[in-house]
């Protein structure tokens, strides 16, 4: 059973939610749920049908596919605020999930029912208005990704993942096999252009964690050339 808190945080970061008639309000009120996911649990499996359309209310997640030898490529990340542009695509479509998704740090998620999802796409123009226009910003988001992962060279991925990742103080709380992941390459390829960029003074290599010191550098985009 949802509480006022959680109806009250929903509505704050999705504000789609008071442009809703009174009937749609109800009915979005009485059937969604609030899931919480934990760091590293499943949000959903390659081709798991599509039970829900889920609104991000804190957290993070991030959408992947394996290759068969076991490589992972980062599709995109969805934060506080988002939705997944997959889950939106598989409930217009009907079909199941064309990857997977996993927490990356403990997650609130609004979770509407399909049938309140398809009803609400059918009678609320606020609603519709959101999903499609939110859809159309993250398949553009999609199609930058796969832009960048065709044309982009590696170490020009690698220094826009760090600038993206990196907080206020210019860490970035991931390891090289995560950093790997995120930019469709491999560990020691990775640890080898991080190693280069420390002795040029560009980052600081610690455990679990690098620390971005030339920040101009790495957006200039060919920091190898520093």
């Amino acid at each position: 059973m949802q509480s006022a808190h959680q109806i009250e945080r929903w509505i704050e970061r999705f504000p789609v939610v008071r442009d809703f008639s009174a009937s749609h309000l109800q009915l979005a009120r009485g059937t969604v749920a609030f899931p919480t996911l934990e760091a590293g649990a499943i949000a959903y499996e390659l081709e798991d049908p599509c039970a829900n359309y889920l609104m991000c209310i804190d957290g993070r997640t991030r959408v992947f596919r394996m290759s068969e030898g076991g490589r992972e490529m980062l599709i995109y990340k969805v934060g506080a605020g988002g939705t997944c542009v997959l889950t939106t695509q598989c409930l217009l479509s009907g079909g199941g999930f064309p990857a997977q998704s996993v927490a990356e740090a403990r997650t609130e998620l609004a979770a509407l029912p399909a049938d309140t999802f398809r009803q609400l796409m059918r009678d609320s123009a606020a609603f519709r208005d959101f999903v499609l226009d939110d859809y159309t910003k993250l398949l553009s988001a999609v199609f930058d990704l796969v832009e960048e992962i065709a044309f982009a060279p590696l170490e020009q991925r690698l220094a826009r993942r760090l600038l993206v990742e990196a907080d206020a103080d210019g860490i970035v709380w991931k390891t090289h096999q995560q950093l790997a992941s995120d930019v469709g390459s491999v560990r020691e390829v990775v640890s080898r252009l991080l190693g280069e960029w420390a002795d040029g003074g560009l980052v600081e290599i610690r455990r679990g964690q690098v620390q971005v010191i030339d920040r101009a550098a790495l957006t200039a985009g060919r920091p190898n050339h520093h």
